[in-house]
């Protein structure tokens, strides 16, 4: 059972706590995505939750904000003067500026939250901050090129700024691709009828003119020769893979199944089995022109 004071402390606060708890119980082992969000059903929906102030139409200036305390909170910076002896609690250790952190502190669990970007503009942000990188199906960006290429140009903005920063750790990276091994009849019913005739599209989101990226759906063999031209998948360190929830949760433990089995070794992939998952090195990210 938790117990939460929310009169005493904000939102925030309590999102660091717990996320440094759950490292903790976890060894080590979180892995906490985060971003501003899919575009609102609601006219300024947070403003109902006192989040007032904003300039962007979307909000963004408020996510990065609060996005930007809770890393200080959770990194363990000091963050309020202690209370002393006050209401019979003795005075807790304060830090070098005279603050106290919030506890419990997990040392390195900010090295292991993500930042979900939709742009270059958002990926060098996220750089910048010292968080990894995920990047999904959509760029909202729409210059033409091929959603592969304008996805390896927001990883290499994104590294790029992080190692400006000198954050000091080996940063992850993912994207996400809709990949469908046809590997039985039900695959080819389900999803081959236009099999490796998939491709990029331009739409509109949150008003932004944006691309979005094809489905992969072929024999195993045709399926890796794809992906190896895909300049983002092969320099992300992380692929994931979205998945049709509507159709069940059995066929699509055999699309990760027949993924996980005929295609990813030969793209590199390394069973969880044999060790945390890493970042990529500079020098494996060289060939990328990072």
């Amino acid at each position: 059972m938790l117990a939460i004071s929310f009169c005493l402390l904000s939102i925030l606060a309590i999102l660091a706590e717990e996320t440094a708890a759950l490292d903790i119980i976890a060894g080590g082992r979180i892995a906490l995505g985060i971003s501003r969000g899919s575009p609102e059903p609601a006219d300024r929906g947070w403003e109902a939750f006192g989040y007032t102030g904003s300039t962007d139409p979307r909000g963004a200036d408020i996510a990065r904000n609060k996005f930007d305390l809770y890393l200080r909170a959770l990194r363990g910076e000091g963050m309020a003067p202690s209370a002393g002896m006050s209401f019979g609690f003795p005075p807790a250790p304060a830090g070098e500026n005279g603050l106290l952190r919030l506890e419990p502190h997990s040392p390195t669990a900010a090295q292991r939250i993500w930042w979900g970007a939709g742009s270059r503009e958002t990926a060098v942000n996220a750089g910048r901050m010292g968080v990894n990188l995920m990047s999904s199906t959509l760029l909202t960006e729409a210059t033409g090129d091929a959603f592969a290429s304008l996805q390896a140009e927001q990883l290499r903005a994104y590294h790029r700024a992080f190692r400006e920063e000198g954050h000091g750790f080996t940063p992850r990276t993912s994207v996400s691709r809709s990949i469908f091994p046809l590997v039985s009849d039900q695959d080819r019913r389900f999803f081959g009828l236009r099999a490796g005739e998939s491709h990029d599209q331009i739409g509109v989101i949150d008003g932004l003119r944006s691309t979005f990226g094809k489905s992969y759906a072929d024999e195993p063999d045709k399926l890796v020769e794809q992906l190896k031209q895909d300049e983002a998948v092969m320099m992300a360190d992380t692929l994931m893979l979205t998945i049709p929830s509507q159709l069940g949760v059995d066929c699509n433990a055999h699309v990760l199944e027949s993924f996980a089995r005929y295609v990813a070794p030969e793209l590199g992939w390394v069973p969880a089995t044999e060790g945390p998952a890493t970042g990529y090195t500079r020098e494996e990210l060289s060939a990328y022109g990072v």
